[in-house]
C-alpha cells in the first residue's frame, strides 16, 4: 500500500522508486502483486503516462487513510514506551503500605499523572502472577526466586510511649518488667482471630535476643491507629523506627528501652523478570528505591 501511495503521489514507477530506494522492478514487483490481492487493476499505463482506474481512485484515498491511521498507532506506540501511563496495581503489607507507601505515593502520583495507583493493603503474601499485581513491598525473608527482589531500607521496631504516660507510670528498666505495664499491641490479618492473651514481643538488645510475653488492652491492626494510642498516652507500643522518628526527634514520644529493639526484617520491592518494563513500573521502582532505599 504504501508503495502504491507512492506510486500515485511521485507520477511514476521510477519516481516512486528513487524515493522508496527500491528498483523500478521491485516497485513494479509491488503494485502487481497488490492488483493480485485485489484482484483489480489499479493504474492505466502506457510507457509515457499513468492515471489511476475509477477503483484506484477509490482505493487510494482508503490506502492514504489507513497508512495515516498506522502511522499514529507506532506514535501511540512510541508514547505508551516513554510516557508513564495507565493502571500500576501493587500491594504491601499493612505495617509498610498504609503508613509510609501511601503517603509516598502523593508524590509519585503528582510527578505522574497520568497513572492509575491500584493498591491493596493486606498482610497476604499475593502471588503477583495468579492475583495480577505488577510489584510487591514484602516485609522477611523471601520464598520467591522467580521474582526480582530489590531490597530496601531494613524494617526495625521500636518500643515508645508519651511522656505523659511514662511520667505516670514510670519508666521500665528492662524488658520483663514490660509485663506491668499496659501495652498497645500489632495485629496481623492472620493473628484477628488468635489468641491474643500470651503476645510475644521478639527483642534484640545488648546481650542479644529476648523474647517477652506482655498483655495489653488494645490490640490493632493499623500502625497509624496505634501511634495515635500512644500519642494520647494509652500505653507502651511497639512501632517501625520509621512511624514514629519524627514523634521521638520532637518529644512527642520516648523510646522506651532504647537499648532493645527488633531484630532487623528485610524489606523488599518485588517484580516480576521482564526484560521490558512498562514505563510506569520502571519509575515507581526508582522511585520506591530513591524513598525508601538502604
Amino acid at each position: 500500500m504504501t508503495t502504491f501511495v507512492r506510486i500515485v503521489d511521485e507520477g511514476s514507477l521510477v519516481a516512486a522508486a528513487n524515493s522508496s530506494g527500491l528498483s523500478p522492478a521491485m516497485v513494479g514487483n509491488h503494485l502487481r502483486a497488490l492488483e493480485e490481492r485485489t484482484g483489480m487493476t489499479l493504474l492505466n499505463r502506457t510507457t509515457r503516462r499513468q492515471s489511476l482506474t475509477e477503483f484506484g481512485r477509490l482505493y487510494y484515498r482508503r490506502c492514504v487513510d489507513i497508512l495515516e491511521l498506522v502511522e499514529d498507532t507506532d506514535m501511540l506506540a512510541q508514547q505508551s514506551q516513554a510516557t508513564p501511563r495507565g493502571k500500576l496495581r501493587i500491594t504491601a503489607p499493612h505495617a509498610f503500605g498504609a503508613d509510609w507507601l501511601m503517603p509516598a505515593l502523593t508524590d509519585y502520583t503528582a510527578q505522574y499523572p497520568q497513572v492509575t495507583i491500584d493498591l491493596v493493603v493486606d498482610d497476604r503474601l499475593f502471588d503477583l502472577v495468579d492475583d495480577q499485581f505488577e510489584a510487591a513491598i514484602r516485609i522477611g525473608e523471601l520464598a520467591n526466586e522467580d521474582l526480582v527482589a530489590r531490597p530496601l531500607s531494613p524494617f526495625r521496631s521500636l518500643l515508645c510511649a508519651a511522656p505523659g504516660y511514662i511520667a505516670a507510670h514510670g519508666q521500665p528498666a528492662e524488658p520483663a518488667e514490660l509485663v506491668d505495664y499496659d501495652c498497645l499491641l500489632y495485629t496481623y490479618a492472620r493473628q484477628i482471630h488468635a489468641d491474643l492473651s500470651s503476645y510475644v514481643l521478639n527483642l534484640a538488645g545488648p546481650a542479644g535476643a529476648v523474647d517477652v510475653t506482655v498483655t495489653g488492652r488494645v490490640y490493632v491492626n493499623s500502625a497509624a491507629a496505634l501511634r495515635r494510642a500512644a500519642l494520647s498516652g494509652m500505653g507502651i507500643t511497639f512501632l517501625p523506627e520509621r512511624a514514629v522518628a519524627d514523634d521521638i526527634e520532637r518529644g512527642d514520644l520516648v523510646n522506651v528501652l532504647p537499648d532493645y529493639r527488633s531484630p532487623e526484617r528485610p524489606l523488599h520491592l518485588l517484580y516480576r523478570r521482564d526484560r521490558r518494563l512498562s514505563p510506569k513500573l520502571r519509575n515507581f521502582i526508582d522511585f520506591v528505591l530513591a524513598r525508601f532505599g538502604r
